[in-house]
């Protein structure tokens, strides 16, 4: 059996709230195998952004372990931690979050950039994605001459051009007209299946949930296998 690329031990995480202390997670342990795409379903403020930022690195738990590709992020520095998500991991947001000053092709080279592993094997991956989400023509323009749907077809480009084995997605089609974001989910489909690239996404919608091997809530802090969720499949 493969040992996991996602695991959480016994995870607790709180944030302070002016004088209130929010609990988020009491007692979280999960385990995703790699390959698997494991969402996160549930309403706005469950903690669902939260357990990818834990996944990332960007957060720390208050008690428990956090480990990735065999790696647990509490015991390396935040420095580190920075490198790890450079190498390992790729993100697409609900926002986009591309850089308005830089042209597509350049916003899809970026981790590659940051990481310093730009060569021309880099440069050619990027241009294959380029093509195989559909924006191979678009390379010199920049993302506020590109609609929605296509800034985030250059976001799942950008997260795949380090190939990385985890890809962490929140509400990657939470902003996207229903039609957009078919094809945003068909573009993941097509890109991390064959690739075997783990998928974690959060997400509310159970027409997205429906397309993951596991969905999970978030309930009492704790997470637990979310089978009723509609279109979430048994």
């Amino acid at each position: 059996m493969a040992e996991p690329i996602v695991e959480l031990r016994g995870v607790g995480k709180s944030f302070h709230e002016g004088d209130r202390e929010r609990v988020v997670f009491r007692d979280a342990s999960l385990s995703i195998e790699p390959g698997a795409w494991v969402f996160l379903f549930g309403r706005s403020g469950s903690g669902k952004s939260t357990l990818l930022n834990l996944v990332s690195g960007i957060d720390l738990p208050d008690r428990g372990e956090v480990r990735v590709d065999g790696s647990d992020l509490s015991r390396l520095s935040e420095r580190e931690r920075t490198l790890f998500r450079r190498n390992h991991i790729g993100f697409v947001f609900q926002f986009y979050n591309l850089i308005p000053t830089l042209t597509v092709e350049e916003n899809v080279l970026l981790p590659l950039e940051l990481s310093g592993t730009l060569t021309p094997a880099g440069r050619r991956r990027a241009a294959e994605l380029l093509d195989a989400v559909g924006l191979a023509d678009r390379g010199r323009a920049f993302p506020d001459r590109l609609s929605g749907g296509e800034q985030q077809r250059v976001a799942v480009a950008r997260a795949l051009v380090h190939a990385p084995k985890l890809v962490l997605a929140d509400e990657p089609t939470g902003n996207l007209d229903a039609q957009t974001g078919r094809q945003v989910l068909d573009l993941f489909q097509r890109l991390l299946r064959p690739a075997g690239t783990t998928l974690v996404l959060v997400t509310h919608s159970g027409e997205v949930a429906s397309l993951a091997d596991r969905v999970l809530s978030i309930k009492d802090g704790v997470l637990v296998d979310a089978a009723g969720v509609p279109g979430a499949g048994a």
